[in-house]
């Protein structure tokens, strides 16, 4: 499932430099529908943030700096742990195509950018764009009708895998 676009200046720190002026923009934000449509508004399909982080993310996966681990049909990896510079988010991206993830729980919420590679994958039911899942939420996430690069920002990094 490797991805062909490649583009060499991208690397993991260009790559965390992008993360951290998004997070920037967002630190101490509530995770929340209005953070949702902001961030679909303001860095959106259409913007020159959403290009970059796909391009960024495809790269990534395509060199195998991103998406670095597999199981269960996903390709996975966390590329950086929660610092201060990224304003307390870890970033994980997954590579997943017509597949239903293991559930999880958001203790503290979760931010999705949902990328689609093949067909009109979507993520949970949401096409491309941003998706904002509030403090306590819970899914198995799912990819459909393609395949799907998603990016996950988790607050603190906190995640609980359960056994539903």
């Amino acid at each position: 499932m490797p991805l062909s676009t490649t583009e060499s200046s991208v690397t993991p720190e260009t790559f965390r430099a992008q993360i951290a002026a998004l997070a920037a923009q967002i630190a101490n934000r509530p995770l929340d529908e209005a953070l949702d449509h902001w961030l679909n508004t303001e860095c959106g399909t259409d913007s020159d943030t959403y290009r970059a982080l796909k391009q960024s993310c495809k790269t990534g996966a395509a060199e195998g700096w991103l998406c670095n681990r597999e199981g269960g049909g996903i390709r996975y990896g966390r590329i950086f742990k929660p610092a201060e510079d990224l304003h307390g988010f870890s970033v994980d991206v997954v590579d997943m195509q017509n597949v239903v993830g293991p559930h999880h729980v958001h203790p503290q919420g979760e931010i999705d950018l949902i990328m689609p590679i093949d067909g009109d994958a979507k993520f949970n039911g949401r096409a491309a764009g941003w998706l904002v899942c509030p403090p306590g939420s819970a899914h198995h996430p799912t990819v459909t009708d393609g395949r799907a690069l998603v990016l996950y920002l988790l607050p603190q990094g906190a995640i609980e895998f359960t056994k539903n």
